[in-house]
């Protein structure tokens, strides 16, 4: 049975990154766009990070261009933006596609461990899964789900 740790994603530079780095933490994968009317929700993945970073907890930023074109840009306009505005520092990666053939695999195998408001599909920006220290997927938080509303749920796995 795959977990989190069995998937190799794109780094921004287009290189190779195993999320076996991560072997241990517990992780919140987070679809994200610089664009969107829930971009304001960097600020509060950010003091989440910072918060519980020292614990064991990272978030994995996949900036995604498939919800109304709302991550417009390149790595780098993305990091600046993200940079300047929120001051965000936990890891980022290249564009993904989360829904339809294109689906990277890390979004269809986290989909189909948990589903959302729309089934399996993602519903928007900023959808969230949360992840234990083993890999595996714990709970999906919809796009609307304030990232303050989940510490309950994160220092549960730490």
């Amino acid at each position: 049975m795959p977990n989190l740790y069995d998937f190799t994603v794109k780094a921004q530079d287009g290189s190779d990154s195993p999320l076996s780095q991560y072997a241990g933490k517990v992780v919140l994968v987070v679809n994200t766009a610089t664009g969107c009317g829930l971009t304001p929700q960097y600020e509060g993945l950010q003091k989440l990070y910072d918060t519980y970073k020292d614990q064991g907890f990272v978030i994995l930023d996949f900036p995604c261009n498939q919800f109304a074109g709302q991550a417009p840009g390149s790595a780098e306009e993305i990091n600046t933006f993200c940079s300047l505005n929120y001051q965000t520092s936990f890891p980022r990666f290249a564009k993904i596609k989360v829904n339809g053939k294109e689906a990277d695999p890390l979004y269809d195998w986290l989909k189909s461990e948990k589903s959302g408001l729309l089934g399996k599909r993602i519903e928007w920006n900023f959808a969230k899964f949360l992840i234990d220290r083993e890999g595996n997927v714990v709970q999906r938080f919809s796009s609307k789900s304030e990232p303050e509303k989940m510490v309950v749920d994160i220092e549960a796995l730490l």
